[in-house]
């Protein structure tokens, strides 16, 4: 059974139509990364799986039942883009009342709060936070309970370096455990070692959906291969560009060639039979490569269905 259904839904808010269609799955123990620009349609996605909106047509189910299920919200816990508290209550207090509503063992709460990283912040009140540590505290609500279905709706804003990367190493822990969660982020460096799987929506259609390697192949983006310490690179940039191969040199003796589907392993065994590479790097398109490509593919089609 899929923690998430999501089944020919399409959306409607009076005349505007916000998601068209739409056809999407999140698997037990799966992280879905969900991007998308502002109004793709990613917020009402989240409303539909939470409840908050019925979808106009199309079917949503959530660990097999309707998402205003009271059994379906006890196992569901939610981190929205921007959190908000009881000013004067500490950190200790608003979990402790959080767990209360949710019905979640209170001898959680200083647990969780170790765990984001508020342990000698949980008697101060939460005024005094910085946003980062609000943001902690959201992430440590939405664990109350230990949910089987976790939604993070730009988790990281707010946070430093170290505590961005804090939240995916819990993110990869709670994966582990059987935990699925759906990420939405605008921040795409650092996502894509912690998801399974990316859904890109663009103007309420989803453009593609699959992991990074099966995305990549199918928008057929290049890698580029550098090598250094070569002491033939002139020649080696000669015999690519006579093959018609986009290479450059890089530095005093590297060279950087683009390798498109289907050449890569062969530029390897080339770079590999110099027999004088001393470092040889392949860098494969990056998620936002990925995301600016649907992204511009969408803008082209839209584009041309406003002349049509």
């Amino acid at each position: 059974m899929n923690a998430v259904e999501i089944e020919g839904v399409s959306q409607q808010y009076g005349n505007m139509s916000v998601l068209h269609d739409l056809n999407l799955s999140l698997g037990e123990g799966e992280v879905l990364g969900l991007f998308g620009h502002n109004g793709a349609g990613k917020t009402t996605c989240m409303k539909l799986i939470l409840g908050l909106l019925q979808a106009s047509s199309g079917r949503v189910q959530v660990l097999g039942r309707s998402p205003n299920d009271a059994l379906v919200r006890q196992q569901l816990g939610y981190l929205p883009e921007n959190v908000t508290f009881y000013a004067q209550l500490s950190g200790r207090e608003t979990l402790r009342h959080f767990a209360r509503l949710k019905g979640a063992p209170l001898s959680q709460v200083d647990e969780l709060l170790e765990q984001v990283g508020l342990a000698e912040a949980m008697e101060r009140r939460v005024k005094t936070y910085s946003k980062g540590m609000r943001q902690r505290l959201g992430l440590a609500q939405a664990l109350l309970g230990a949910p089987r279905l976790l939604l993070l709706d730009e988790p990281t804003v707010g946070l430093d370096p170290i505590a961005t990367q804090d939240l995916y190493q819990l993110v990869d822990r709670l994966r582990q455990q059987g935990t699925s969660i759906i990420l939405c982020s605008h921040v795409l460096p650092g996502v894509e070692a912690h998801i399974n799987r990316a859904a890109i929506l663009a103007h309420g259609r989803l453009q593609a959906v699959g992991s990074l390697a099966r995305l990549r192949e199918d928008a057929g983006l290049p890698a580029v291969i550098r090598a250094s310490g070569l002491k033939q690179s002139a020649q080696l940039l000669q015999r690519w560009h006579a093959d018609g191969h986009q290479a450059r040199s890089v530095g005093v003796d590297g060279v950087e060639v683009v390798a498109i589907n289907g050449h890569k392993l062969g530029l390897l065994r080339q770079l590999l039979g110099e027999g004088e590479a001393q470092d040889i790097e392949i860098h494969q398109p990056s998620l936002e490569d990925l995301y600016r490509h649907y992204m511009d593919k969408a803008q082209s089609i839209q584009a041309g269905e406003g002349v049509a």
